[in-house]
């Protein structure tokens, strides 16, 4: 089948998923005071997590643009596009638009198939996706069912994270200064996740990042089910170590399919921010 699969680039590939996915990535763009960051292979994370840190204001990100898109859109013809939450980005939402000017203007429209997929979720949320999209391509399957059964994928699947810094959180004014404050005397460490409906939730406040991290695991237990079946990804932010310890946590405690571990890139290094950890399942 000529397919090929697209991502925006929240979408954490390490070495080894790259060269078997070969997901196409389209950058979004990173503002932070008076620097201007295009979050493709040249961006250095641990130079982003410093603008961040000496900045007083929140970085703020721009999609990609509908162009963008078109560009990635040509050449095969089956496409399957994978973008951040549409509750999070205009990502979603600019991809549709370029699909709707691509096949607009084609004379035969039986030729060309492309699909957007809204992740309702963000980084290894969108890595897992795009390894269920290129199972079910490798198995041959028309390009409606591969559209249902992925689709059925993302309604089920779990995405939470943990921040280890407050700081862009104050910064954007989502957290006062005095509960940052507070949160940052106390060591409390909350655990975020996904509301079903792509938006971020606070699912728990936890003090103490290895109490934190106890609860994660066992919030994998409550929310998961059929783990022998699954794939269980982890994405880290400048946190490898921690990264490593909770996915030996996980294998104690549960028999996923797999254990995937990628580091975040620039969108990812925005939304969790140095020392967070992202999973999702």
């Amino acid at each position: 089948m000529n397919s090929k699969i697209i991502a925006d680039s929240c979408c954490d590939l390490n070495k080894e998923l790259k060269e078997k996915l070969k997901v196409d990535l389209v950058p979004l763009s990173i503002e932070i005071g008076d620097y201007n960051l295009r979050d493709d292979e040249n961006l250095d994370t641990m130079e982003l997590i410093q603008l961040m840190k000496d900045s007083h204001k929140a970085p703020k990100t721009s999609c990609p643009s509908p162009g963008e898109y078109m560009e990635k859109f040509q050449g095969e013809d089956n496409i399957f596009v994978v973008t951040l939450s549409s509750a999070l980005s205009g990502s979603y939402n600019s991809a549709m638009l370029a699909k709707k000017m691509i096949i607009d203007n084609l004379e035969d429209k039986k030729n060309k198939f492309i699909h957007i997929f809204d992740s309702l979720s963000a980084s290894i949320g969108q890595t897992l996706i795009s390894i269920k999209i290129h199972e079910l391509i490798e198995k041959n399957l028309e390009n409606h069912i591969i559209v249902e059964k992925v689709n059925n994928y993302i309604k089920e699947m779990k995405t939470f994270f943990i921040l280890e810094s407050l700081d862009n959180l104050v910064k954007s004014g989502r957290l006062s200064k005095i509960k940052g404050k507070i949160a940052s005397t106390l060591n409390i460490k909350p655990i975020m996740g996904e509301d079903g409906a792509g938006n971020i939730r606070e699912v728990e406040k936890i003090r103490g990042s290895k109490k934190a991290f106890r609860r994660l695991a066992e919030i994998i237990g409550e929310q998961g089910e059929k783990f022998e079946e699954k794939i269980i990804g982890i994405a880290h932010c400048n946190a490898l170590e921690k990264a490593k310890e909770l996915k030996e946590e996980i294998l104690k405690r549960y028999n996923f399919k797999d254990i995937i571990i990628v580091e975040t890139a620039g969108i990812s290094t925005v939304y969790a921010n140095n020392g967070g950890i992202i999973i999702a399942f």
